[in-house]
């Protein structure tokens, strides 16, 4: 007999509620318990007319940081984009705006992980002064102001770069796009800044625009 269809995981309205779906999900794949939702024939066919993504992710390209995996999250939960040391362009923003503006999506994760190698590359060129050639060259320059800023702080190591150029990259896009800086103000978005360790696995929250807890949450800890 065929398998009664497995019903899809319920969207969460609210950046809190989308955020500890994630976090959740990071948790099981940390634990080897990941559950693997909406992934079944039913939930594909369901989702060819329309899509309603709760979140958008921001990240790096790194072959070790599959969102999808990391997060357990399946079909059509989750918009991502992508780019080598999640610098951002005008296609990113055009991207993330679409996220926000016509998918309704209350929260943006921007995530970057260990030992970059984007970021490396532009630590390394700071520390020398030699500019990589190509086009490695334009994604150094976008992540420079992310090093300088580590280095105002005294933070000098890759990863500690990393978490500082998360942080950066959550306040540009707050700076750049009027779209993502009235939705935070209406409390219809939230950003969220992590970091990802490739060894195992977890996903680390390092800084946060708009409300990330609910408000059941916050009054435990009033």
């Amino acid at each position: 007999m065929p398998q009664p269809p497995v019903q899809p995981t319920p969207r969460p309205e609210t950046p809190a509620e989308a955020w500890q779906l994630l976090a959740e999900g990071n948790r099981r794949f940390v634990t080897s318990t990941s559950s693997h939702p909406n992934q079944d024939a039913f939930h594909r066919s369901r989702l060819a007319s329309a899509q309603n993504p709760y979140a958008v992710i921001f990240g790096c390209s790194d072959s070790r940081l599959a969102a999808e995996i990391i997060f357990d999250v399946g079909l059509g939960d989750v918009f991502v984009v992508r780019t080598a040391g999640q610098v951002i362009d005008d296609a990113v923003l055009g991207s993330l705006e679409y996220s926000v503006s016509v998918l309704k999506t209350p929260l943006i994760v921007i995530l970057g992980h260990d030992s970059c190698g984007a970021v490396t590359a532009a630590v390394e060129a700071f520390h020398s002064g030699q500019m990589p050639r190509g086009f490695v060259r334009d994604l150094v320059e976008r992540i420079t102001p992310s090093v300088i800023a580590a280095r105002r702080q005294n933070v000098k190591d890759v990863n500690g770069t990393v978490t500082e150029h998360v942080k950066q990259t959550a306040s540009r896009l707050a700076d750049s796009s009027k779209i993502i800086s009235d939705a935070l103000d209406a409390g219809a978005l939230a950003i969220a800044g992590v970091t990802y360790s490739l060894a195992d696995g977890a996903v680390s929250l390092v800084s946060g625009l708009g409300s990330l807890t609910s408000e059941e949450q916050d009054s435990e800890h009033d």
